[in-house]
C-alpha cells in the first residue's frame, strides 16, 4: 500500500508541473465546452497524459479511469481514478482553488486518495486504515505530512453547522439546506475542509466518480461520513454529502428529504 501512495503522490507532483505550466499561460489557452455544459481546456488533457504515463510506467496491468480520455482496461482487479483538474471552471478564471485528484480502487474499495491543489502548494492523502495527512509542496518536493483530523465534539444543531458548497449543478433542489446553515466561499474544497477539521458538512451538488474518489477516503481516514444523496458509502455519479461524522450527514439528510 505504501508503494501505491509513493506512486499516487509522484503522479500528481507530475501533473502538478504539467498544469502549473499551462496556469502561467492562460491567455493563450483554448476552451471547449462539453456536452454537459462544463468547461475543458488542452491543459486538462495534458495533465491527464502525464499522470497516465507515470502510473501506466509503474503498473502496467492497472485499469485507468480519467475524466478527460475514459478508461483504459487493465487485468488485475485494480483501477486508478483521475481528474487531472478539479474545477477547470476555476482554473480558466486564475483562480488558485483547483484540484488535481488521483485515487486507486482495489477489487471495488477506494485504497488511497490523493488531492493536490498545486496553485497554492498544498497536498492531502489518505491510505485506507492508515488516517489522513495533509502536507506543504515546495519546489516538486512534499514536505513532512501532518496528520489531520475532523472536528472534535459533540454534533452541532443544523443551524449551527458551517457548510461549503461546490454547486456543480446549481442550487435545486438543496436551498432548504442552504437555507439553514451557513454558506460562504471557502479557500479550499469543502471536502478538505471537513477533513482538516475547519467545516462541518460540504455539499457537492453534482459530480462522477473522479470528482469523489480521492475526498471520500481522505474525509474518513480522517474520522469522517462520506455519503452520495442516494444513501450509498462509495463515490459514484451524483451529489454526496462529507460531514464531519454521520449525526451531521443524517440532519442535512433530513433536511433534503422533502
Amino acid at each position: 500500500m505504501a508503494d501505491d501512495l509513493q506512486l499516487a503522490l509522484e503522479a500528481a507532483l507530475s501533473g502538478s508541473t504539467e498544469a502549473l505550466r499551462h496556469f502561467a499561460a492562460l491567455a493563450g489557452l483554448p476552451r471547449e465546452l462539453k456536452k454537459d455544459g462544463s468547461v475543458v481546456t488542452a491543459a486538462d488533457r495534458a495533465v491527464e497524459d502525464r499522470i497516465r504515463e507515470v502510473l501506466t510506467a509503474a503498473r502496467p496491468g492497472d485499469t485507468i479511469l480519467g475524466e478527460e480520455h475514459g478508461e483504459t482496461l487493465g487485468t488485475e482487479g485494480r483501477r486508478w481514478i483521475i481528474d487531472p483538474i478539479d474545477g477547470t471552471h476555476l482554473f480558466v478564471e486564475g483562480d488558485d482553488r483547483w484540484l488535481i485528484l488521483i485515487a486507486l480502487e482495489d477489487h471495488g474499495e477506494i485504497t488511497v486518495g490523493v488531492a493536490m491543489v498545486p496553485a497554492q502548494g498544498r497536498i492531502w492523502w489518505a491510505v485506507r486504515g492508515e488516517g489522513a495527512f495533509e502536507a506543504a509542496v515546495l519546489d516538486g518536493r512534499i514536505s513532512s505530512g501532518q496528520r489531520i483530523h475532523v472536528a472534535p465534539g459533540p454534533s452541532p444543531a443544523l443551524a449551527e453547522v458551517t457548510l461549503g458548497v461546490v454547486p456543480s449543478w446549481g442550487r435545486e433542489p438543496f436551498a432548504a439546506l442552504f437555507e439553514a446553515a451557513d454558506e460562504r466561499e471557502w479557500a479550499l474544497q469543502p471536502a478538505l475542509l471537513v477533513a482538516r477539521g475547519d467545516l462541518d458538512l460540504s455539499l457537492q451538488t453534482g459530480g462522477q466518480i473522479w470528482d469523489f474518489a480521492a475526498t471520500s477516503l481522505i474525509v474518513t481516514e480522517a474520522g469522517g461520513c462520506y455519503r452520495g444523496l442516494d444513501g450509498r458509502t462509495v463515490p459514484g455519479p451524483g451529489a454526496a454529502l462529507s460531514g464531519r461524522d454521520a449525526a451531521v450527514v443524517d440532519t442535512a439528510f433530513a433536511v433534503l428529504k422533502p
